[in-house]
């Protein structure tokens, strides 16, 4: 995204805590995924999840010589996420869990076991794309992550909400919340947090003024505190009034349902697949993390400063139909288009390619199925790092 001008503009983006319904089944779909590559990493992986009022149901298409007790996981992870007392409507011990797993397509499983390439009798193109589909990395200088600010500060809003709760600063906090972040740019330069939106599940004995003083105290002034947030910043704390049924019980929860928190909050562009519980086989993912890294890598140069790049790719193929760069005007030296070229003749992106330079077949995914897969300096993610920098 890039304003021409120097004109003043608003962007907002919004991000959730682990206990979101929603998050809850990222969580589940990934741990599963997780724990099948840690005993067959060649399996075939695309989970999903439904949550609702003491229900998880686990479903999808998983082909593995591996066992993985998919019940025991599903409550694990819920009781990590903070989910362990009936007051929830929803806790890890007595919520009934269901599973319906089938084995994937065997149509689906010839195209990507063997490319459409490797069938016409090339060599080197052994994994065709699991899908068609579009994906989109995107890379900025609004932050030290390259990633946009709105997005950013949301999600380090809602990870102090978790921490909070979890070491005991704020009793009142339960699992559930959101945390949405306005900023105010002049041309591409924030300038401002113009409104900050925090929206906590809490206990039935808190009192609203309590759950107010303890967000702002443990959660908004420790992460907004800076140049950018004064006594001109809305602040808006549980702007309903209380919010005491919250998570499953309160919302039904579905895989992949937060895909733009779980990329750039709006800010760059999304093809529309999800990320979670899917093996990397599935260029919904592989191929997301990978234009993220070409993005973030040529933002890093120096060449310029925003940076959006599509992949396309067609079922079965190993080549990406298409590679497109946009840097919105803020590269001097090169157009567009070659950088397309460049991109497209300097790295390899057949589905396999892109699996071997991030070692994508080892149990990494549970870790970013919340607070967003890209821009984590907290986590050392192999799409995240600056070491192709000077390719550009």
């Amino acid at each position: 995204m890039l304003n021409s001008t120097n004109d003043s503009w608003l962007f907002t983006s919004e991000s959730v805590t682990e206990g979101h319904p929603d998050k809850v089944c990222d969580q589940i779909a990934d741990a599963v995924l997780d724990s099948i590559l840690e005993h067959d990493p060649n399996a075939r992986v695309a989970c999903e999840t439904v949550t609702t009022t003491g229900l998880v149901l686990v479903m999808g298409e998983i082909s593995t010589t591996s066992y993985v007790d998919i019940p025991y996981i599903a409550r694990e992870t819920i009781r990590r996420i903070g989910y362990t007392s009936s007051q929830f409507g929803f806790d890890a011990d007595s919520c009934a869990v269901l599973t319906s797993i089938d084995e994937q397509s065997a149509d689906i499983a010839m195209g990507v076991n063997f490319s459409f390439e490797e069938r016409a009798g090339e060599t080197g193109y052994h994994l065709g794309a699991g899908d068609q589909g579009m994906m989109f990395g995107f890379a900025n200088t609004d932050t030290s992550e390259f990633m946009p600010l709105p997005i950013t500060l949301a999600h380090r809003l809602t990870q102090k909400l978790s921490e909070a709760r979890k070491l005991g600063h704020a009793t009142s906090f339960c699992p559930d919340g959101k945390s949405q972040v306005t900023i105010r740019y002049e041309g591409n330069r924030p300038v401002h947090i113009d409104a900050v939106v925090i929206s906590t599940q809490h206990h039935a004995a808190a009192t609203l003024e309590q759950v107010r003083d303890e967000v702002e105290d443990h959660v908004i002034y420790p992460i907004l505190a800076g140049d950018l947030f004064d006594s001109q910043t809305k602040i808006y704390i549980n702007p309903t009034g209380r919010f005491v049924i919250g998570g499953p019980q309160g919302d039904t929860g579905l895989t992949g349902r937060k895909i733009i928190c779980d990329t750039y909050g709006g800010f760059g562009h999304h093809g529309g697949g999800a990320f979670s519980g899917k093996d990397p086989t599935k260029v919904d993912r592989t191929g997301s993390y990978a234009a993220r890294y070409i993005a973030k890598n040529m933002v890093a140069s120096g060449i310029c400063s925003q940076c959006e790049v599509q992949l396309a790719y067609i079922i079965g193929v190993a080549q990406p139909v298409s590679v497109t760069v946009t840097t919105y005007g803020t590269c001097e030296k090169f157009s567009d288009e070659f950088l397309s070229r460049h991109v497209r003749s300097t790295f390899d992106l057949r589905p396999d390619a892109i699996i071997e330079r991030f070692d994508m077949l080892r149990p990494i995914y549970a870790q970013v199925s919340n607070y967003g897969h890209f821009g984590r300096p907290e986590l050392d993610l192999p799409w995240e790092r600056l070491d192709a920098v000077d390719l550009f």
